[in-house]
C-alpha cells in the first residue's frame, strides 16, 4: 500500500490496508514548485544581469575593436600607400643602383684605364728625364764646346783683324808712295775691290805697252814697298799671289784691248821682278799677271772719263784662302760672344 501525505502536517494517513502513508500535500509541493521557480528566475535574472552586463561590454569591446579595426584599416591603408611609395622610391633607388653600379664599372674601367696611362706616363717621364738629363749633359758639352769655339773665334777674328790691317797697310803704302812720287794721288787709288788702280797715264802712252820713261819712279816705289812687304814673313806666309792685271776701255775690238791689257799687264810685272836690280826676283813665286781687255770695267764706257777709269793697271793681293777676305769682312761685322769683354779688358 502507498502511503499518502496531506497538507504540510506531515500526518501519515492510513491506507485501506490500515498502513500508515506519508505524502506532502498539494499546497507545500506548489509552494516549493514556486519557490524552485523563484529562484531559477533568480538565477537565470542574475545570469541576465551577467550576461547583459557582458554583453555591453564585449559590445564596447567590439566597438572598441572595430574602432581599432577602422584605424587599423586606415593604418593599413596608409601603410599600403607608403608601401607603394617605398617600392617605388625602392624601385627608383634599384635603378638608380644599378646605374651607379653601371657608372661604377664605367669608372673602373676608366681607372684601370688611368691606371695604365699614368704607368705609361711614368714610363715616359721616366724617359724623358733621362732624355733631359742627357740633354743637359749634351748641353754642358755643347757650353764647353762654344766656349772653346767662342776663344777660337775671337782668336781668328784677331788674325783676321791683322790679315785685313795688313793688306789693307800694303795698299795704302803703294798708294801713297805712288801718289808722292807721281804727285798727283788722283792717278792711284784702292778700288771698291780692295785693289790698287793706277791709271794708264802714269805707265803708258795710249795705244802702247812699253813704259813711260816717267813711271819708273813709281813702279820702283813699288818694288820698294813689296820688298819690304814680303821680306817680313809674319806677312809673307798670309799671302797666296800679288797679281797685276791690265785692262782698256771699249775702243777698238776686243782681240785687240785683250792683247794691249795683256802686253801691259807683263810689261809692269817684268819690270817689277828686273827693276831696281831684281830686289823682288826672289820673291817671284807671289807674282802673276792677267789681261781682261774691256770685259772688267768699272765705269761706264759712254763717256771720256768713263773710259779714261776703265783704262787701268790693277794690282790686287790675293791671300791664300780664296775666301779669306769674304771671312774676314763677316767676322768683321760680327758681334761674337764676349767680344764686347774683351774690347773692354783690352781698352
Amino acid at each position: 500500500m502507498r502511503r499518502q501525505y496531506a497538507g504540510r502536517t506531515d500526518a501519515f494517513i492510513k491506507s485501506s490496508d490500515g498502513e500508515q502513508g506519508f505524502w506532502p500535500s498539494y499546497a507545500d509541493m506548489m509552494s516549493a514548485v514556486a519557490l524552485i521557480l523563484f529562484f531559477l528566475m533568480l538565477l537565470s535574472y542574475i545570469q541576465n544581469l551577467i550576461t547583459g552586463n557582458n554583453l555591453q561590454d564585449t559590445q564596447e569591446r567590439l566597438a572598441n575593436t572595430e574602432m581599432q579595426l577602422i584605424d587599423t584599416e586606415d593604418d593599413l591603408a596608409s601603410a599600403q600607400l607608403e608601401l607603394k611609395d617605398m617600392e617605388k622610391t625602392l624601385t627608383l633607388t634599384l635603378r638608380q643602383v644599378e646605374e651607379a653600379e653601371s657608372e661604377l664599372s664605367k669608372i673602373t674601367v676608366d681607372l684601370d684605364e688611368a691606371k695604365l696611362t699614368l704607368t705609361q706616363q711614368q714610363k715616359d717621364l721616366a724617359a724623358q728625364n733621362k732624355l733631359l738629363a742627357d740633354q743637359k749633359a749634351l748641353i754642358g758639352e755643347q757650353e764647353e764646346y762654344v766656349k772653346a769655339a767662342n776663344e777660337e773665334l775671337l782668336a781668328m777674328r784677331s788674325q783676321m783683324q791683322t790679315i785685313a790691317v795688313l793688306r789693307l797697310s800694303i795698299l795704302e803704302q803703294i798708294r801713297d808712295a805712288v801718289a808722292k812720287v807721281m804727285g798727283d794721288s788722283s792717278k792711284v787709288s784702292i778700288g771698291e775691290s780692295g785693289n790698287i788702280l793706277l791709271d794708264e797715264s802714269i805707265l803708258f802712252d795710249v795705244g802702247s805697252s812699253a813704259i813711260k820713261p816717267n813711271a819708273a819712279p813709281a813702279l820702283n816705289q813699288l818694288v820698294t814697298v813689296f820688298e819690304a812687304f814680303l821680306r817680313d814673313s809674319d806677312n809673307a806666309k798670309y799671302v797666296d799671289s800679288i797679281v797685276i792685271s791690265g785692262h782698256t776701255d771699249s775702243t777698238g775690238s776686243d782681240a785687240d784691248n785683250l792683247v794691249l791689257s795683256t802686253d801691259r799687264a807683263n810689261a809692269v810685272l817684268n819690270y817689277l821682278l828686273t827693276g831696281q836690280g831684281g830686289r823682288l826676283s826672289r820673291y817671284s813665286s807671289y807674282f802673276c799677271s792677267a789681261g781682261y781687255g774691256e770685259t772688267r770695267p768699272v765705269a761706264s764706257n759712254d763717256t771720256e772719263e768713263g773710259r779714261q777709269e776703265n783704262r787701268r793697271i790693277e794690282i790686287s793681293i790675293i791671300l791664300k784662302d780664296d775666301s779669306i777676305m769674304d771671312i774676314v769682312e763677316s767676322y768683321l761685322d760680327i758681334d761674337l760672344p764676349g767680344s764686347a769683354a774683351s774690347a773692354a779688358a783690352n781698352g
